[in-house]
């Protein structure tokens, strides 16, 4: 078996960047012993099945639909079993920290951390806080929470400088409910990394919180959608080989696919929304993005709240993708069990070279049927692809994507900025690479002048979403590179895709 330039750096890829995943994980939860070795452990098992998968499709072998199965199914098995080890490890971590902290306070010691040099804090110039609510603000620090030494002028408030005594989630409680009893709610309190990389305390004004939708931009909403179902029912009318616009007469044979893509939207905003409703976030109208190639591109929803923690950004971005995709590859899966040689819409068998996850189901589920030039295949199939290639171009790392999002709850701001960097340079590269291809340009445009910028930080940006989250964020970033990843011709042609 021999492998080509384009075959050895797709194969290059996914090893790549699944193995920097699980290393990066191995190295994250060293210094929490055994608790974090179990947390990488259930990551990497959750994650097995996809790499097996993926690293045997990539070397020009398939397993079928069964094996598939068993192999989701021990997986999931596994991730259960870990589960458990991790909450009985985490409870008796949590038991020895307890008693470890009761010692010192027995014997009349003082908390352990860094010496206080000073009980005051010292502003180094006026912020545009009243001087009443500057020293009101400055009562709620205290030794067992944050210790503030430092004051500086922020837009319209202040940063605090100084020691943080405790873990961020048990600090920022106290502050914040400290804050709302002397302030009301006249401020609020953000606890995040500074430049320098310690902990510091924001207090900002409340007219610096997200601002509910204007009706200017309702009506923009509104004008988004109607131009989403026009440019939908134009796309299904290409797919049936006819131009709406001249024959609209033709309306009933597109709104099954209209319906279709629109319960696909409608799955991915739902997750959005559900889980913002967990968390208690209000979320703006979406704003639905038009285009002529496959009817829409999906929505772009803004946050009207501030959120709490990295661990809701997380939850809110993942629902979306996580809903919609699954509800997509369920319509391919359908779609591709119920194609039969009589199926009435053929499309060429080059289609399925375009994806490693479509490749690799329709190799499953067709076999040998996608060796001819043209495959009958149900309409779902058309439906189900869509609804993935909307899911992982929402899921690219940049700005506020889903992606981007994902990034920035896990790894934080500076991350997340690089890899808005690094998906805006990538997208222009294959716009050039491929310029018959108007997709790259249009969704790069999209993130440079719409979606470019990260996410306010969260109240609490401090502390981490924990490796389950992590796990679940990699999964679906590793799900989007084989939506958006193609099969070269030659692993196509060994795989039996293609005439």
């Amino acid at each position: 078996m021999t492998f080509n330039s384009p075959e050895i750096a797709t194969i290059g890829l996914i090893l790549l960047l699944a193995g920097g995943g699980v290393v990066w994980g191995f190295q994250r939860a060293q210094p929490y012993g055994r608790l974090g070795l179990l947390a990488w452990l259930q990551s990497l098992i959750l994650m097995a099945p996809w790499l097996i998968f993926l690293a045997l499709f990539a070397l020009g072998l398939y397993l079928n639909l069964i094996t598939v199965l068993v192999l989701l199914l021990v997986s999931t098995g596994g991730y259960i079993w870990l589960g458990r080890k991790l909450r009985q490890e985490g409870m008796k971590k949590l038991l020895h920290e307890k008693a470890h902290q009761r010692l010192p306070a027995a014997n009349g010691q003082p908390p352990s951390g860094d010496s206080l040099a000073s009980g005051e804090v010292s502003p180094l110039g006026p912020t545009p806080i009243p001087s009443d609510d500057l020293a009101t603000i400055k009562n709620i620090f205290s030794i067992d929470s944050f210790f503030a030494t430092e004051t500086i002028a922020y837009q319209d408030g202040a940063i605090f400088r100084g020691n943080l005594r405790t873990d961020p989630e048990q600090a920022y409680p106290k502050l914040a409910e400290a804050l709302q009893a002397r302030c009301g709610d006249r401020y609020r309190l953000f606890l995040v990394e500074g430049t320098d990389g310690r902990p510091v305390v924001v207090v900002l004004p409340r007219g610096n919180s997200p601002q509910p939708m204007t009706l200017a931009q309702k009506n923009l909403a509104v004008v988004l959608f109607v131009a989403t179902v026009v440019t939908t029912l134009e796309a299904a009318a290409s797919l049936l080989g006819f131009d709406f616009f001249s024959q609209w007469q033709r309306y009933p044979e597109v709104l099954p696919f209209v319906f279709g893509l629109a319960s696909i939207l409608l799955a991915h905003e739902a997750g959005h929304y559900l889980l913002a409703k967990k968390w208690q976030i209000n979320l703006s109208w979406p704003f639905f993005l038009p285009t002529w190639q496959i009817g829409s591109f999906g929505a772009i929803t803004r946050f009207e709240s501030l959120l709490p923690n990295r661990s809701a950004l997380f939850d809110i971005a993942l629902a979306g993708p996580a809903l919609g995709g699954l509800f997509s590859i369920l319509l391919l899966v359908l779609g591709l069990v119920l194609s039969q040689p009589a199926s009435l819409l053929q499309i060429p068998s080059q289609f399925f070279q375009g994806s490693l996850l479509v490749g690799a189901l329709a190799r499953i589920i067709l076999g040998e049927q996608l060796q001819q030039s043209l495959v009958p295949i149900h309409p779902l199939v058309v439906l189900g692809w869509l609804g993935l290639m909307i899911t992982a171009l929402n899921l690219l790392p940049a700005g506020q994507l889903d992606g981007g999002r994902l990034v920035q709850s896990i790894y934080g701001r500076k991350t997340a900025r690089r890899t808005t960097i690094g998906t805006l340079i990538l997208l222009g590269i294959v716009a050039l690479v491929n310029p018959a291809n108007p997709i790259p340009l249009y969704w790069a445009v999209v993130i440079l002048f719409l979606q470019r910028e990260l996410e306010r930080p969260s109240l609490n940006e401090l502390s981490e979403p924990d490796d389950t989250r992590a796990a679940w964020g990699l999964l679906a970033l590793l799900l989007m590179l084989t939506m958006l990843i193609p099969l070269s011709p030659g692993l196509a042609s060994r795989l039996g895709i293609g005439a």
